[in-house]
């Protein structure tokens, strides 16, 4: 739904805010001058990738399942073999996770394309100087601002193809990594 999504927006917004904001209250506190955090497009962007940071623990706990599914035998068998934590790592978790991050990369690749839009529509509205106009936020403008409907078509369907064109990548990389360590159906 898009209600948590502006109440998220929103809170951020208040967070950023150049003369009450909390964020902008501990910097001045330390003795940093403060940014106008949404004004300036470097730090616009910045904004962005950090409230991102805080939307990164679902996929976390994802990866633990991951993990976890992973038999502690096989760690052992590793290191009997001479093997370091650092191959152990490439030979052995990476590839028996290589499925968690497809199912990942999946989900992330399509919600990026929801939750970038209310955030950015709420709080800049694509400024300063498009550094924010995410792709859904083009599409709405061009659709929505300028009425060229087919135009924001064409866009979702790049955007779209573009996607799949990631995914297909990895479920290649899967398949070739899976073929390469024997642990194929």
């Amino acid at each position: 739904t898009v209600i948590p999504e502006a109440a998220y927006a929103l809170i951020w917004l208040w967070i950023f805010n150049p003369l009450y904001g909390p964020l902008n209250l501990i910097l001045g506190a330390l003795g940093v001058t403060p940014p106008a955090w949404l004004v300036n497009p470097t730090t616009a962007r910045l904004a962005f990738v950090i409230m991102s940071l805080f939307q990164i623990g679902e996929g976390f706990v994802i990866i633990l399942a991951g993990l976890q599914t992973i038999p502690r035998s096989f760690y052992e068998a590793a290191r009997v073999d001479g093997a370091t934590r650092w191959q152990s790592f490439w030979r052995l978790t990476l590839p028996l996770i290589m499925p968690w991050l497809l199912l990942l990369t999946f989900r992330d690749l399509l919600v990026s394309l929801q939750n970038t839009f209310t955030p950015s529509f709420i709080m800049t509205y694509g400024g300063p100087y498009y550094t924010t106009t995410f792709i859904p936020l083009l599409i709405y403008e061009v659709a929505f601002d300028f009425f060229d409907y087919g135009l924001a078509a064409a866009i979702l369907l790049l955007a779209y193809i573009l996607i799949g064109l990631i995914i297909l990548g990895i479920v290649f990389l899967v398949d070739y990594r899976r073929g390469e360590y024997g642990w194929a159906e």
